[in-house]
């Protein structure tokens, strides 16, 4: 288990490393992906992505489509994310059909066919099927599941 917090911290950066999302992302690295999965037997996108929120007491719509168009969330920018978002994907060809987690460093946690693992929104196939993010966590929430130094970050961010 410290292995794969390492592993994560490392892949995201120190900025995200030991806040609550991290510590409920990092033992599911390298879980399975399973079709319909919502367990730690194995979790499709959606029902990673459920799981992990639900590890910090908040309930999401099932679908990755239901979470685009989620009335409780927010749209925001590329520019804008931060660790906690999700960001949406189009990999079916037929629009929203992916989500993931965004961790920071451009990089968000997801239920791929290989399984739970890190990818870079820069990567090729990624980029190129964007669609996307939002903002489910409100500041207040925001502030109790990420890392002080992130926190800080974003006040700073908002006052540039």
């Amino acid at each position: 288990m410290f292995s794969l917090a390492l592993f994560l911290a490392f892949q995201v950066g120190s900025a995200f490393a030991d806040s609550k999302l991290d510590k409920t992302i990092a033992p599911l690295i390298g879980i399975d992906y399973k079709y319909g999965g919502t367990t730690t037997k194995g979790f499709d996108c959606s029902g990673f992505t459920g799981y992990v929120f639900n590890e910090l007491g908040i309930d999401l719509p099932r679908s990755s489509r239901d979470l685009f168009s989620w009335e409780k969330s927010k749209k925001i920018a590329e520019d804008d994310l931060r660790a906690g978002d999700l960001v949406f994907f189009n990999t079916s060809g037929s629009g929203v059909s992916h989500v993931g987690i965004y961790v920071g460093n451009n990089k968000f946690a997801h239920a791929a066919s290989k399984g739970v693992t890190i990818t870079s929104l820069d990567e090729n196939y990624y980029s190129k099927r964007y669609l996307g993010a939002r903002r489910i966590l409100g500041d207040e929430t925001y502030k109790k599941i990420a890392k002080e130094i992130e926190v800080e970050e974003a006040a700073v961010a908002v006052q540039e």
